[in-house]
């Protein structure tokens, strides 16, 4: 289940009036909020619900039994229990074909038979996330930065439906304590809310989508066809989608939860702003940087030791980063593209290189960024060089490059730029507009919407342009 769909419609409107009704009974709400959670994940396929559950298992045993013991190498053990269980999950449903297909494409180009039976695995959706938080809750209670929740709490939080399926990734220090604590209705955001469903709604239902169908897909799908302006505004468009499509969810996912009295960590900052790659990774996907950061980077030595360590450790961080985002080569290249360009970044910082004008330290690191996602987007790496061949030599007309690609293109980009003080003042007029009610109304009424589609939408698009 998706959230711009009628089924979520439904789905929010009955889990929001009884999760409300249900706010003064804690257990009843904390079992009414995991059986909705489950539900929600059951919906897309409910025989890989016992995913969610082995990882909710293997980490809250792991966190008990750190916690239960002051013996240093039982501590560890259990640990390394709890990480290795839900790395096990994700790696043999994500990964295993990918290895497998990998060594066996090896050994047939020296001459050897297949090492491994290869096996076609569907990958549970959110499987990703769900065992990042997994891992973060057990290293945390290691590392005494948290305590262990009561199971009901720890379950509520593993499973929550608004960042099950695409984050943000959410610490157990960040949302178990508003679990525990008492809500009220009428301290809720609907302003806020309201503004972050329908602004995460037409991210993703409308430039997202609009662009993926006019120019995107068809050039990455076909790059041959395509001349050098096609190929180089839809790698721009791409890097559009890409940020509507993913910031759009996460800003629906923020928004519902804020109707449930919830409030979840912010996942993107106007990245495309960024005067370095480094300041990029504090602004997209935020939560995931600073996953990255203190669960991989850090343990690895972080910036300790000599530069060679450090740059080795940026290397392994983004390459590993890369192949979080997908099982395929291409994810692996995009993730090393990255971890060699903050090497770079960090070899100049620390040369004291001169001062470059902002202006040509954001179009910069822009165009970087869109290198990489020419990588993330490709469906191999041939596709990649014939797209950079034909970037140089396809002249020619480009009748996919129309007026409103580039308004939308220009839009995504643009938005970003916004002061901080015109959204907070948008979602004060918001707040303004209604009441509580009349919020919920206009939340059901565009997911309702959203349903239509890019089909539905587009005629109010065009007539708008």
């Amino acid at each position: 289940m998706l959230f711009p769909t009628t089924s979520f419609a439904i789905f929010f409107a009955a889990v929001f009036t009884a999760s409300w009704l249900l706010s003064r009974f804690p257990t009843r709400w904390r079992l009414f909020m995991t059986g909705a959670s489950y539900v929600f994940y059951a919906w897309w396929d409910w025989r890989l619900v016992w995913l969610l559950a082995a990882s909710t298992i293997v980490s809250q045993v792991a966190a008990l039994g750190i916690h239960r013991t002051y013996d240093p190498g039982r501590r560890r053990l259990a640990m390394v229990g709890g990480v290795a269980g839900n790395l096990a999950l994700l790696c043999g449903f994500k990964y295993y074909g990918f290895f497998a297909l990998s060594l066996d494409n090896a050994l047939h180009g020296v001459g050897l038979g297949s090492a491994l039976p290869l096996v076609q695995m569907t990958l549970p959706v959110g499987i990703s996330f769900y065992t990042f938080m997994g891992i973060s809750y057990v290293v945390d209670v290691y590392r005494r930065d948290t305590e262990p929740a009561p199971w009901l709490d720890f379950i509520v939080y593993h499973s929550f439906f608004p960042h099950l399926v695409a984050g943000p990734i959410v610490r157990a220090r960040e949302l178990i304590p508003q679990i525990q604590r008492r809500r009220d209705p009428r301290s809720i955001d609907v302003g806020g809310a309201a503004y972050l469903i329908w602004g995460g709604l037409f991210k993703k239902v409308v430039l997202s989508s609009f662009l993926a169908s006019a120019i995107v897909d068809p050039v990455f799908g076909a790059p041959g066809d395509h001349s050098a302006l096609e190929i180089l505004i839809a790698v721009y468009a791409y890097a559009v989608q890409i940020y509507a499509d993913f910031s759009g969810y996460t800003d629906m996912a923020i928004g519902v939860a804020m109707l449930l009295g919830f409030r979840l960590p912010q996942n993107f900052d106007g990245p495309y702003t960024a005067r370095s790659l480094r300041e990029f990774w504090r602004r997209w996907h935020m939560t995931l940087s600073r996953w990255l950061r203190d669960y991989l980077y850090i343990p690895l030595g972080g910036s300790r030791g000599s530069p060679a360590r450090t740059y080795r450790n940026v290397l392994i961080t983004m390459a590993l980063g890369g192949l979080w985002h997908g099982a395929a080569w291409t994810f692996v290249a995009w993730g090393l593209l990255h971890g060699v360009g903050l090497a770079v970044g960090r070899w100049r910082a620390a040369r004291g290189s001169g001062s470059v004008p902002p202006a040509l330290q954001r179009a910069a690191t822009f165009h970087f960024v869109c290198l990489g996602w020419l990588l993330f987007r490709a469906d191999s790496l041939h596709t990649v060089g014939t797209m950079l061949v034909r970037l140089f030599t396809a002249w020619g007309p480009a009748p996919a490059v129309t007026p409103l690609v580039l308004l939308a293109v220009a839009f995504g980009i643009g938005v970003q730029y916004i002061p901080k003080g015109l959204p907070e003042r948008a979602e004060a007029a918001f707040a303004r507009a209604g009441t509580l009610a009349q919020g919920a109304a206009l939340g059901a009424l565009l997911f309702v919407f959203s349903a239509l589609g890019p089909q539905g939408v587009a005629p109010f698009i065009y007539f708008r342009f």
